[in-house]
């Protein structure tokens, strides 16, 4: 508990750059997945009806501080939390992931989304952060959006996608209903956002998971404006800012450029090319989380070289490429999760 435990800050340090004793470390999805605990709330509740009870998806959200020991939490929801405020019907099918039943197809059904009120839309939400930040956690709670061509993917392809093909095809050929479209989405993801910190979250991540699949060319005309607006908003909120996608290692130059704090790689781009990029900025990531299905002497070979790259400098964070998945067993991140410690705060005391 907050009372009797002594805040650990570790993680907001390297987020600033600052010096800390250890490398922080937290997971993508680290929340659910493969924690059997949340497995057997599963079979009484949907993820709709989690978020929904506060203090349910709070003991969810600090299971893995709790079993793991990690250095921060991040909210349990699903970027899709805000849609059905400003007009999107999905729904979370299990094994599928988002589905919307009636896709974004011309400017009149952009035209048609509205607003969020997060004390009115998402209350849930905002109640489940301040229980958490208030009464429960002794490490800084993240709070999170999806960014605007990611909600965009799903709200056109009406789904998950491999390609991206339909989103593409209304960004080149709708263009005033593209940018109608990142404008009300940047909208919702600022008013979203700025609700999530005034509750209590310490530090928010951006989710830009599949941009990936575009060129820097068209990241440039099409997306960046929206983001940009989005991180130059929040920056005045006065918490670090992460920005995260998958496969996106061609735009690691154009988020550093924005005003974020810590840019998130995945297992493509390693710590020390990011670097010799002229990424100076905090930077957080980057296991393939498929190695925590190798035994434990390949794990520990490839976290030391992940570790001995991103201490060269101060601002570094240790985290999986992309998320947890449900066959990596509890215990590995838990043993994971000490070794970095230990393996930090030897190596960092040392070069002291």
């Amino acid at each position: 508990m907050v009372e009797t435990k002594k805040f650990n800050d570790t993680f907001l340090k390297a987020c600033r750059g600052e010096k800390a004793d250890h490398v922080p470390v937290w997971y993508m999805r680290q929340a659910g997945r493969s924690q059997p605990e949340y497995r057997a709330l599963k079979e009484k509740y949907s993820l709709f009806e989690i978020t929904h009870q506060p203090e349910l998806c709070a003991y969810v959200t600090r299971l893995p501080v709790e079993n793991y020991n990690v250095d921060a939490a991040i909210l349990y929801k699903d970027i899709m939390t805000p849609l059905p405020a400003i007009g999107v019907d999905v729904e979370i099918k299990s094994g599928i992931g988002p589905v919307i039943d009636t896709p974004i197809r011309t400017f009149s059904d952009v035209d048609k989304l509205g607003e969020i009120n997060p004390e009115k839309d998402v209350p849930y939400v905002l109640e489940t952060i301040k229980l958490l930040t208030t009464e429960q956690l002794s490490v800084p709670l993240i709070g999170f959006a999806g960014a605007p061509f990611t909600l965009a993917s799903y709200m056109i392809e009406g789904g998950p996608s491999k390609n991206y093909n339909k989103t593409k095809a209304f960004m080149y050929a709708e263009p005033l209903a593209w940018k109608l479209l990142m404008e009300k989405l940047a909208d919702m993801t600022i008013t979203y956002a700025k609700a999530q910190i005034k509750a209590g979250a310490k530090a928010f991540q951006i989710f830009d998971s599949w941009v990936g699949a575009l060129n820097a060319a068209d990241y440039r005309t099409f997306i960046k404006p929206a983001l940009e607006r989005i991180v130059a908003s929040l920056k005045t909120e006065g918490v670090p800012l992460i920005i995260f996608g998958v496969g996106a290692s061609h735009l690691a130059k154009e988020w550093h450029d924005l005003p974020v704090d810590v840019v998130g790689l995945d297992w493509r781009l390693p710590i020390q090319e990011a670097r010799n990029l002229g990424l100076t900025k905090s930077l957080q990531g980057n296991m393939d989380p498929a190695i925590l299905l190798a035994p434990w002497e390949v794990i520990e070979e490839r976290t030391k070289e992940i570790l001995d790259q991103g201490m060269k400098s101060d601002g570094y964070i240790f985290n999986i490429g992309h998320g947890v998945f449900p066959e990596i067993k509890p215990e590995t991140l838990q043993r994971l999760t000490a070794f970095i410690h230990e393996y930090s705060a030897q190596e960092k005391n040392t070069r002291a």
